[in-house]
């Protein structure tokens, strides 16, 4: 059966094609082309009504929206239901633009709003089946009372959308109902849960870093390859965890003892000799052998994969990342204080996720109460939400509070497959795919249909391309692309792929009143996997805590690193303990409570030790942590704040978010300034590194002068070794002829250019390239620090200093280039701007429409693997990629004094007055009151709407 049939959907053509038209029709509403009236009655229809009454179908008792001055919404109800009722017609009034394109996107039907241009996007999210195991999870998974809470929630969408056309939704939904007639269906309960799976895709782990490490053995040895991911630095960076031990079936904790320990930060699991790409593998069995079988080599598989992980990592750039570019800098912060060291005498909480900066922010901060809490109502809650799921993802209610960040678990693994035409390889048979077929609805254009195929390790990823026509004629088989035969294909094992309870979690967090509720709370979160923190107010000092949720795989042979073989089982995922799961048991995952230091971090960094001596963690989590530059930066800020019997205030924990220190600015800076420099040019540049303290401020020189450095240094080193599938796109550069075409010879050069996408470029510069050259500088003439000559100003490098001062040179004259001649006009923040893009039409519409919806730019400080981490990569630039899409302090003392703030504002409407009115405050560092209890919130309420049963 063939895998694709239909032809390829173009790319960005077809889909700017649509957008202008539809920019064309919203230029019209926006008042463009008709004057003040369409300015008033198009763009200021969809502003929600917030004062006053309104009739709610559904609703069995009135609900209160007491919104304060930035339009910040608190709810009371007297039910369960009707709460989350009025929480779907809220999110509907404030963000429904948000919430259709989201759906749309997690069930694959991006098409029916953009046309063709989104088939590809489509038919891969299609192939992942996110809408199938949304529904899978809603009809045998979930709880009665979440599958309730659910249809409320959806009842509340739906009443909102009663009777409104296209203007009075949103501005887009008016260009798109009158430039294609659509209409929003109603919404489901289904569409709040898929929104979990998208959430889980960009927080999925290592998946790209494996995909770079296969397709680096085109080009590296193994042991390049091993220098590029050096071990975790447990005897430098603590891990969240420390001392406990896995016994009798269950996870023990101790204390959090002092002390970092040592060890390889490898993990367990059987290395990496299994890998495809950088060892040989027969196709029908398992070693490193030459043997032949069936007519397919060990060396038409390495081909093969390469080609196909080439074409996948190119469709999964074009993937929309509403959660954030899935790289080494994707992941957050979050810390809990002691009461036993702080001024409030209870705990503080700190959160900032580091997300995509979206406009609007994918957080929208709300309160849900119950006027008097009963077995009918039982939510007290306040914080962060997903428009378009009901509940408190991150926040507090009266008794505890909780944060996450990313835990970072290998939970993929990418399986090589030998395919036949009637089916896949496995331990010697054929075995038949599952296959279903898929219709994708085209907006101006006809419908196309696809063909899933999955294995018995998951769905093939690598159908989805429309690069892999080639695979057939590149790997040494008969079949031809895109069926392949007896070709080879890409399937992918992800846990989310897997029916799961997380829903059921969210509600359970929300309720929760004690460490026991939580953790059993915790224990349904199955994905994404993350590192869930805790505290609470009970007792004299309050208590904190920690816990390592989630679907986490148990590896028959191999260790994650790699692609494997999906054609042997012994390369399947196996049961733990408890049977045959395939999961770490969840009383076996680490946890802590009120560690003897009085604190816990979690930023990214290594859970806990793993391997098999004293005090190791016997399971694999992932050998791909982040390396604990920003962990370890807050543990130190801790340290020396609570030393000699200091204490932390909520405003502490405020400025430790905005802490902007480098880590890899102070190792290099001092090798850097001893360098010499006969240029005067560049000697003037290198003077502004002297003094300089490595914090990152937004109108700091020497931090715009040392990134423009570092980003060469990276460029020279590593990024121009680099295969180009790795490097980024329209970057070229001349090589030998590699000699496998008639174009090729090994006595001539070529020009190859880069094909990677901005956002996931190497080296990106994130705190693994910090481990990376803290590792090499200490060899003054590795190979690394080579680089061949370029023109006359430019000669070859064979030495570190060598290449720092190339680098020095190379990035005095970009950044006169960018900034200017006059260094006193430079600063990092001109460098390092964020530009807030509304989604679709913001991001590929013609300028004008640009400037229309989006907003910015901002000129902020901070960077990679700083706390305060905006993201950037340097193989790309300077711009910010990632943000803190939200912070927040949590005073368990007295919960009225915590604070918080949102990347963007509450509304989703563009000229709204909450579009963006936090975003000032929220670059600055500042923190908005965030009141909870019920005479806080009447004193900081500005606006009260009514929501009334219908027949009242």
């Amino acid at each position: 059966m063939p895998a694709n049939e239909t032809a390829p959907p173009a790319k960005k053509k077809g889909r700017r094609a649509r957008l202008i038209v539809l920019v064309l029709v919203l230029a019209l509403v926006a008042g463009l082309g008709y004057g003040a009236y369409w300015s008033v009655d198009g763009v200021r229809a969809s502003f929600p009504q917030t004062t006053g009454q309104l009739k709610v179908p559904g609703l069995t008792g009135t609900v209160e929206v007491k919104r304060d001055a930035r339009g910040i919404p608190q709810l009371y109800a007297d039910s369960d239901d009707d709460l989350f009722r009025a929480q779907g017609f809220v999110h509907a009034q404030d963000r429904f633009w948000e919430m259709d394109v989201r759906r749309h996107m997690t069930s694959g039907r991006l098409s029916e709003m953009f046309g063709s241009g989104q088939v590809e996007t489509d038919a891969f999210l299609r192939t992942l089946g996110w809408r199938q195991v949304a529904q899978a999870e809603f009809d045998t998974k979930l709880s009665p009372e979440t599958k309730k809470y659910l249809q409320a929630y959806a009842d509340g969408v739906n009443a909102y959308l009663k009777g409104k056309s296209g203007k009075d939704l949103s501005v887009e939904h008016a260009a798109l109902e009158l430039s294609d007639d659509y209409r929003p269906e109603q919404w489901s309960p289904v569409d709040s849960v898929a929104w979990l799976k998208a959430m889980a895709w960009d927080l999925r782990g290592n998946m790209q870093d494996e995909i770079d490490r296969a397709l680096m053995a085109t080009k590296l040895s193994q042991a390049q390859i091993d220098e590029l991911y050096p071990p975790y630095p447990f005897d430098r960076n603590k891990p969240i965890v420390e001392g406990g031990k896995v016994d009798g079936g269950k996870y023990t904790p101790q204390g959090g003892a002092a002390g970092g320990g040592t060890g390889s930060g490898t993990g367990t699991g059987s290395g990496s000799g299994n890998a495809v790409g950088t060892q040989t593998v027969t196709p029908t069995g398992t070693g490193a052998g030459t043997g032949l079988a069936d007519n397919a080599t060990a060396q038409g598989a390495t081909v093969g994969l390469r080609t196909q992980l080439t074409a996948l990592s190119d469709t999964l750039d074009k993937i929309p990342a509403i959660l954030g570019p899935n790289g080494s800098g994707i992941g957050s912060n979050s810390w809990v204080i002691s009461g036993k060291y702080t001024t409030t005498g209870k705990p503080l909480l700190a959160n900032d996720p580091h997300l995509s900066p979206q406009l609007p922010s994918v957080w929208y901060q709300m309160g849900l109460h119950c006027r008097t809490a009963s077995a009918q109502c039982q939510y007290d809650v306040a914080g962060y939400t997903f428009s378009g799921m009901p509940g408190v993802v991150i926040g507090h209610n009266a008794d505890i509070a909780w944060g996450m960040t990313n835990l970072g678990a290998d939970v993929t693994d990418l399986y090589l497959e030998q395919v036949k035409p009637e089916g896949y390889v496995y331990d010697n048979r054929v075995l038949p795919f599952t296959t279903r077929e898929e219709v994708i609805k085209v907006a101006g254009g006809a419908s196309k249909k696809i063909t899933v195929r999955t294995t018995n390790n998951g769905p093939l990823v690598s159908d989805r391309s429309e690069e892999l026509g080639t695979v057939g004629t590149r790997a040494p088989v008969a079949s031809a692309a895109p069926d392949r035969g007896d070709g080879y294909a890409v399937a992918l094992r992800w846990t989310a792929l897997d029916p799961g309870k997380t829903m059921d979690a969210v509600f359970k967090l929300n309720r929760a009143k004690d460490f026991p509720a939580f953790r059993a709370a915790a224990a349904e979160f199955d994905v994404p996997s993350q590192n869930l923190i805790y505290a609470d107010n009970k007792g004299a000092s309050g208590n904190i805590g920690y816990q390592a949720p989630g679907r986490i795989p148990v590896r028959g042979q191999g260790d994650g690193r790699m692609p494997t073989p999906g054609w042997d089982s012994k390369y399947a995922w196996k049961g733990g303990k408890d049977g045959n799961t395939g999961y770490i048991p969840q009383n076996e995952m680490p946890w802590d409570s009120n560690p003897s230091r009085g604190y816990i971090v979690t930023a990214n960094q290594a859970v806990v030790e793993t391997g098999t001596g004293a005090g190791k963690y016997p399971y694999l989590l992932t050998t791909d942590w982040g390396y604990g530059a920003r962990s370890q930066r807050i543990n130190d800020l801790i340290e020396a704040k609570i030393k000699d019997g200091g204490r932390i205030s909520t405003d502490d924990m405020r400025t430790m978010q905005m802490d902007n220190s480098s880590e890899i600015a102070a190792l290099l800076t001092p090798m850097l300034s001893k360098i010499e420099i006969s240029d005067p040019g560049v000697r003037a540049a290198q003077k502004l590194l002297d003094g300089w303290n490595y914090t990152q401020e937004s109108d700091s020189a020497a931090a715009a002068y040392f990134n423009a450095v570092w980003r060469n240094i990276l460029k020279l080193s590593f990024g121009d070794k680099m295969p180009k599938e790795l490097r980024l796109e329209g970057s070229c550069m001349n090589v030998l002829g590699n000699g496998t075409g008639p174009a090729d010879d090994l006595a001539k050069t070529v020009r190859e250019c880069g094909t990677r996408d901005a956002d996931s470029a190497q080296p990106d510069g994130g705190d693994r390239w910090f481990e990376v050259v803290r590792r090499l500088v200490k060899d003054e003439k590795s190979p690394w620090w080579s680089a061949p000559a370029k023109g006359l100003n430019k000669p070859a490098t064979t030495t570190r200093d060598q290449l720092f001062a190339r680098a020095m040179a190379d990035a005095r004259w970009e950044l006169t280039a960018k900034l200017g001649k006059d260094q006193s006009t430079w600063s990092w923040g001109r460098l390092h701007q964020l530009t807030l893009k509304n989604q679709t039409i913001g991001t590929e519409g013609p300028g004008f429409m640009q400037w229309l919806l989006n907003r910015g730019p901002w000129n902020l400080g901070g960077g990679e693997a700083t706390v305060n981490a905006t993201g950037w990569n340097a193989s790309s630039g300077y711009g910010v990629t990632w943000v803190p899409s939200m912070r927040m302090v949590v005073n368990l003392n007295e919960l009225d004094k915590s604070r918080w703030i949102n990347l963007t504002g509450a509304s989703g409407h563009a000229y709204n007055a909450h579009y963006t009115d936090q975003t000032t405050m929220w670059a600055k560092g500042e923190l908005l009151e965030w009141p909870f209890g019920k005479d806080a919130v009447e004193k900081a309420t500005v606006d009260t709407l009514t929501l009334t049963p219908e027949g009242s």
